[in-house]
Order: structure tokens, then C-alpha cells, then sequence
């Protein structure tokens, strides 16, 4: 069975306002101990009162051990969490947390980092630069937001960008004379051995996956993470789902994710998201063809099916057998 990913009893130490609708909350052990260790790119669950759990980017610095921090923005387009954290959750309450995962790694020993960020996707990268800076690594910053007022930790980025010009590039779309960044060209600038990491609104990421492939980057020079789904989730249903562990056997109906069949048959799994863009209910794959629609696994690990994130994904083949 899957294991379950570690629980937290943390307290909130502080909240910080970073820009206009991104706030951050810094967490911390609440009995003062050491919390689990993370790497540039990690994100973690916030459990909220309602039932809910969101998984957030860290925004710190990864030798970190006393804190972890997010930052969020408050999106009224959101299924809630976002208005939900920034309405209730103050300095001093008691929340639960995951422990870290990493499904948007940094390559640390690259020659060249480029790091492209849309809105709220700032909060992997200013980990991942916290970390570059520490290693005295080669990276560049293009950080696009409608408008200046919008763009969190802005004053540190100009800070950066002072004590070493040319690596921080601020682009607000929506001032006066403002446009689009031109991913195109901001990739097509670059020398071929870097490492390009992309995240944002999914319109933005799609465009820079396209421009990738266009200019013919290296596949595994291309990064990733996106914060909402970018396929429909395979509710087709017309398969079995062979549960190894649990010894059973499950039908999966039209309109129910593989997610739901286990839930309803008491299989103890952890999830989160439910949109594929966590990784929290990855599961391994013995036999059967998984119909991929989640947003963690690279095209060669989708090619290998070995794995499955049960939230989202389906089957192509009419019987599927899982390792949980």
C-alpha cells in the first residue's frame, strides 16, 4: 500500500504581505524541532479547516531547517483554497503540512539557468535563485506580471539585479507600452547548454513547451510545473483496476476517476490536488496501459508507463494492475 506522506503539527510564525493579492505564511515546527529537509523547486500540502488540502510551492532557502515558507496568491478564480487561506489563517494558528516533495527538481551543476516565471509561478524560482546564488551558479530571471504592483519579492529581486546587472529581466504586460513576453526570443538567446525552468499561468507554459521544441532544445533541458491541470481528467471509465496489495478487483464507471473507485473501496491512499499536478497519488504500474493526463510525469516517463497519478490519468488497456 502506498505509503502515507509524513504529517506535520506546525504553527503559523508570521504573515507577510509580498505584493498586491500574494501574501506569505511561514510555517514552523510546533514543537520547535527541525523540520523535514527540501530542495529547490519542492512544494508542500496545507491541510485547511474545511477538509481541503493545497499543495504550494517553497519560496526559501532550502538549508532552511526551522521554517518553510509560501507564498499565495488570492485567486477568486480558485476552487477556494487561496481565499480561504488568506481570509482565516493568521499568525499563531496550528495547521498541518506534508513533509516536501520534488516533482520540478533544479539541475544544480548546469552551466546556465534560465528560470521564466508568470504571476504566482515566482515562488519556485526565488527558491531555486536563493540556492543558485548560494552554489555561485551561472542564472538569469525573466519574471512577467500584468502590472509592478503585482510582482512579489520584487524589492530582493532589485536587490539582486543591482549587485550584478543583467540577470533579472521585469516584464508588466499590462502597462503602458507593456506586451506579451516573447518566450521565443528569450529562449532563442540563449546558449545551447542551459537549463530553462518555466511556471506560470498554463497559456504561458504551453507557449514556452511549444517555443522549446520549436528551436530544438534538449527535452531534458526542459522544465516544468504547472499549477492547474492541462488535460481533462480520464473519467471514460470501461476498465478494471487490479489493486495487488489490497487484493481486490475494481470496475471503474463512466464518469469515475480511478481516485474514486479506490476511495469508495476503503483503500487507504494519500492524494491532494486531484488535477494531477502534485504527484501525491502517484502509483506504480505492474500490468495495463495507463492513459496519462496528469502534469508531473516528463513525456518519458509517460512513455514508460511504470507509474500512474490516480487522480487524473486513466487506462487504455481494459484491465490494469496497480502496486497498492
Amino acid at each position: 500500500m502506498n505509503a502515507k506522506i509524513e504529517d506535520i503539527d506546525a504553527v503559523v510564525a508570521a504573515v507577510e504581505r509580498q505584493a498586491d493579492g500574494i501574501s506569505s505564511w511561514e510555517f514552523r515546527r510546533a514543537d520547535g524541532g527541525p523540520l523535514p529537509p527540501f530542495t529547490a523547486g519542492a512544494h508542500i500540502d496545507v491541510q485547511l479547516a474545511n477538509g481541503m488540502s493545497r499543495s504550494y510551492s517553497l519560496c526559501n532557502a532550502q538549508e532552511d531547517r526551522d521554517r518553510y515558507v509560501v507564498a499565495i496568491n488570492r485567486d477568486p478564480n480558485s476552487r477556494g483554497g487561496s481565499t480561504l487561506i488568506h481570509d482565516t489563517v493568521k499568525p499563531g494558528d496550528r495547521i498541518t503540512l506534508s513533509a516536501p516533495r520534488n516533482h520540478f527538481p533544479l539541475v544544480e551543476d548546469a552551466g546556465h539557468v534560465v528560470l521564466i516565471a508568470g504571476g504566482i509561478g515566482i515562488t519556485p524560482m526565488y527558491c531555486m535563485i536563493q540556492r543558485l546564488q548560494r552554489l555561485q551558479r551561472s542564472w538569469e530571471l525573466w519574471y512577467s506580471c500584468r502590472q509592478r504592483s503585482m510582482c512579489a519579492f520584487r524589492e530582493r529581486l532589485e536587490a539582486l539585479e543591482a549587485s550584478k546587472p543583467g540577470r533579472v529581466h521585469f516584464n508588466f504586460d499590462q502597462e503602458p507600452g507593456g506586451r506579451m513576453l516573447d518566450l521565443k526570443q528569450v529562449i532563442a538567446g540563449t546558449l545551447g547548454d542551459a537549463h530553462f525552468y518555466c511556471c506560470g499561468p498554463n497559456p504561458m507554459l504551453q507557449a514556452f513547451e511549444t517555443a522549446a521544441t520549436e528551436l530544438g532544445r534538449p527535452r531534458d533541458h526542459v522544465h516544468v510545473e504547472y499549477f492547474a491541470a492541462k488535460e481533462e481528467a480520464a473519467l471514460e471509465g470501461g476498465y478494471s483496476v487490479v489493486c495487488v496489495q489490497s487484493g481486490i478487483e475494481l470496475r471503474i464507471e463512466h464518469g469515475q476517476s480511478i481516485l474514486d473507485a479506490l476511495i469508495k473501496a476503503d483503500i487507504d491512499i494519500a492524494y491532494s490536488c486531484s488535477e494531477g499536478i502534485c504527484g501525491t497519488c502517484e502509483c506504480k504500474v505492474l500490468e495495463g496501459v495507463p492513459d496519462h493526463r496528469d502534469s508531473v510525469l516528463t513525456p518519458d516517463e509517460q512513455a514508460a508507463n511504470d507509474r500512474i497519478m490516480v487522480c487524473c490519468s486513466g487506462s487504455q488497456s481494459a484491465r490494469l494492475v496497480l502496486d497498492i
